[in-house]
């Protein structure tokens, strides 16, 4: 528009500073969180195992060129499968139930080059301990009562000291995919290796219920790097085989299989936020403009999910709003709120 001036955005975005802004989407994912425990606290072991929390860990990579933003460097990105400038980003999620609510409780970007002597930029472990542990705490001081937390993250968390540490602090499990060169040695004192437990076949597998259609066998080991650990071999049909590693624990190997098949939730959300979050088309030149255009965008995603949800009344699944926010967000009105792609086949008067 004529007239218009083209940096007042940025200037408004620059406005509260990066702590500030990762404050209020952190602020917002608790609230929701602080509701659903506090209302679940007084329900049935039943309805407690079916609103089961999962925390999820990942970082991305959001494609970014330009030297002239300090948050842009060389990172490695898993969708192209090589090295590019970017920004890296960390984000946590709780996935409520079987994918019934995503909830973003924190995000923050990692620094290639932060100025100043002895200053190295955090890596991806320590970034991911320092969001578990500031929800976690902020959660207990306000008074929510939660059991241990089952964390879910790439296998480039698979660190033994991240993993000792959520077990230490928070008496929860740090469950990641294993790689296939990792040594193990069984009970029967077998030593194998990754690569032995997703290619021989001679395992002591079993089905479950909870899991159909998905074969797996449960193992106990000691590993050189992580110690006492339990393996889950997992035979799922329509992909290869692969296995899961955490430090031992008693819980049941269908519960740790399908708190990693909710990790497919945060694939479907950063494919998505990647699209949403227009970072390639972000102009600001600031640091904390940029956590303001992304932390911005992050909330109106969740909000748009939750009352979506909220109005639809669990009508539709969270695959189909990931699908219709990815392909049809354009068609998203503020005013009426038609969600016309999202109310498809239940009438327009719904939304």
């Amino acid at each position: 528009m004529r007239g218009w001036d083209k940096h007042l955005p940025a200037r408004l975005l620059g406005a509260l500073p990066p702590r500030s802004w990762r404050k209020r989407l952190r602020r917002l994912g608790l609230e929701v969180l602080v509701r659903l425990g506090r209302y679940l606290q007084d329900k049935s072991p039943a309805t407690r195992s079916r609103w089961q929390w999962t925390w999820v860990g990942d970082d991305s990579l959001f494609k970014k060129y330009g030297r002239q933003l300090g948050l842009v460097g060389w990172g490695w990105s898993g969708q192209e499968h090589r090295v590019r400038l970017g920004i890296d980003g960390v984000l946590l999620l709780v996935v409520i139930g079987d994918g019934k609510l995503v909830v973003p409780v924190d995000v923050v970007v990692r620094r290639p080059d932060p100025p100043g002597p002895g200053h190295p930029c955090y890596d991806k472990l320590t970034w991911l301990r320092h969001l578990v542990d500031g929800a976690l705490g902020a959660l207990r001081r306000r008074g929510l009562r939660l059991p241990p937390p089952l964390v879910v993250a790439d296998s480039w968390f698979g660190d033994s000291k991240l993993m000792r540490h959520i077990a230490g602090e928070h008496q929860g499990t740090l469950l990641v995919e294993g790689k296939s060169p990792y040594v193990f040695h069984l009970a029967d004192g077998r030593r194998v290796t990754g690569h032995d437990l997703v290619t021989r076949p001679d395992w002591p597998w079993r089905e479950s219920p909870q899991v159909p259609g998905v074969r797996s066998a449960r193992l106990t080991a000691t590993s050189p790097t992580y110690g006492e650990v339990t393996v889950v071999v997992v035979d799922a049909p329509g992909r290869e085989r692969y296995y899961l590693l955490c430090l031992a624990t008693a819980i049941s190997a269908p519960r740790l299989i399908r708190a990693w098949q909710r990790r497919h939730w945060i694939e479907q959300c950063w494919r998505t936020l990647k699209h949403l979050l227009a970072t390639e088309a972000c102009q600001v030149r600031t640091e904390a403009a940029y956590y303001g255009h992304l932390v911005l965008r992050l909330m109106g995603y969740f909000v748009l999910f939750y009352t979506t949800r909220v109005l639809l009344r669990g009508r539709v699944t969270m695959a189909e709003m990931v699908f219709s926010v990815k392909h049809h967000w354009r068609f998203v009105h503020s005013e009426p709120l038609e969600l016309e792609a999202l109310s498809w086949r239940l009438g327009r008067q719904v939304a």
